[in-house]
C-alpha cells in the first residue's frame, strides 16, 4: 500500500474501532494492544502494565510474522505465545516503521472484519 492509501484506511480502521467500543480514537499502541488481546485469545480482561507491553510486542511480532520476521515458537504454559526472530528487521526510521506496522494492522483487521 502506498503512504496515501495507508493513512486513509488507517482514519477509517480508528473510526470502526472507536465506534465499536464506544471509545476514543485509538492511537497505534492501542490497537496493538487489541491485537495483543485478539492473538493470546483469553478475550478482555485485567493486565498489568507489564502485561500490556507484552501484549503489544506479541502483536508486533504477529504483524512482522507476515513479512517473514517472525515465526511462531508456541505457547508457554500459560497460554501466552511467544515468537522467535527468524531474520533481523531491517533499521527503519521511527515515521517509517510506524506507517509499516499501520499497514500491517490494518490488513490484519481487513482479514478479521471480511
Amino acid at each position: 500500500m502506498k503512504p496515501a492509501e495507508i493513512h486513509a484506511k488507517w482514519k477509517l480502521l480508528q473510526d470502526k474501532i472507536s465506534t465499536e467500543f464506544d471509545s476514543d480514537t485509538p492511537d497505534l499502541k492501542v490497537i496493538l494492544f487489541l491485537i495483543g488481546v485478539q492473538e493470546l485469545g483469553k478475550g478482555p480482561g485485567k493486565y498489568s502494565k507489564r502485561q500490556k507491553e507484552e501484549l503489544m510486542h506479541i502483536a508486533t511480532c504477529r504483524l512482522l510474522s507476515e513479512m517473514g520476521f517472525y515465526e511462531l515458537e508456541g505457547l508457554d504454559q500459560d497460554g501466552w505465545p511467544h515468537w522467535k526472530l527468524v531474520k533481523p528487521v531491517p533499521s527503519y526510521a521511527l515515521m517509517e516503521q510506524e506507517l509499516l506496522l499501520k499497514g500491517l494492522a490494518i490488513t490484519y483487521f481487513e482479514d478479521i472484519y471480511s
